[in-house]
């Protein structure tokens, strides 16, 4: 009983810090105030300052977890409402995802490899720029370890929303096509919900370059793993 008294006040207080998180977005609409990466810090303060234990969080956190599966379908909507206009876009779509999925799984390894880093964290940081179930049953079949991926998934959605408008403007990606698959591919939920404000074209792309580099990512990061290791 007082496990689950636990849980419901975790996500009763993930949910008050994340609307909150919203209303200050909403009135001061930066990059760096996406309700994430806000709600995210508020969250790790709490726990810092009251000396919550992690586990006790989870007791409701990982309630939560359970509904990623369906906040990611969820965003099959926009793709829908603009099913005629990426029908003639597949060809473009697919090829930059793609290349962009193989370039981010490589990175990922070759980096981390050139740091000394073991293997541990290297399996665990392969999938870091796909969604967090999915990465996480990626890393678990390598053999990493799925709640460092959870982190390093966090840490990719949030770097790509933080830094996508400073490296697109430098390299002048303003293309919807561009700036929708590059969210899709390395910022996952987070950059496709960031750049669906911009332009819902922009976040319909990003949304099927974000179920496909899960595709692709999923088939081509063992074969990675055993080329570049």
């Amino acid at each position: 009983m007082i496990n689950i008294l636990i849980g419901v006040a975790a996500i009763a207080g993930t949910l008050i810090i994340y609307l909150f998180s919203i209303k200050i977005h909403e009135k001061h609409n930066y990059t760096f105030t996406v309700p994430v990466i806000i709600a995210t810090f508020v969250i790790v303060m709490v726990l810092v300052v009251f000396q919550i234990p992690y586990e006790t969080y989870m007791l409701g956190g990982d309630w939560i977890n359970h509904l990623l599966g369906p906040a990611v379908v969820a965003l099959a909507y926009p793709l829908y409402q603009q099913r005629d206009v990426l029908k003639q876009l597949l060809f473009p779509v697919f090829c930059g995802t793609f290349i962009g999925a193989f370039v981010g799984v490589s990175t990922g390894i070759l980096l981390a490899k050139w740091a000394g880093f073991d293997q541990l964290i290297i399996f665990s940081l392969a999938p870091k720029s796909v969604t967090t179930p999915v990465a996480m049953a990626i890393t678990d079949a390598a053999g990493g370890a799925t709640p460092l991926a959870a982190v390093f998934v966090m840490i990719a959605g949030i770097g790509g929303v933080l830094l996508s408008s400073t490296i697109m403007n430098y390299f002048k990606i303003d293309h919807y096509i561009g700036r929708g698959v590059g969210m899709g591919c390395a910022s996952h939920a987070i950059g496709t919900a960031t750049i669906m404000e911009e332009s819902q074209l922009s976040g319909a792309v990003s949304t099927i370059a974000m179920v496909v580099s899960a595709v692709v990512v999923s088939i081509i990061t063992p074969g990675l793993i055993v080329l570049w290791m």
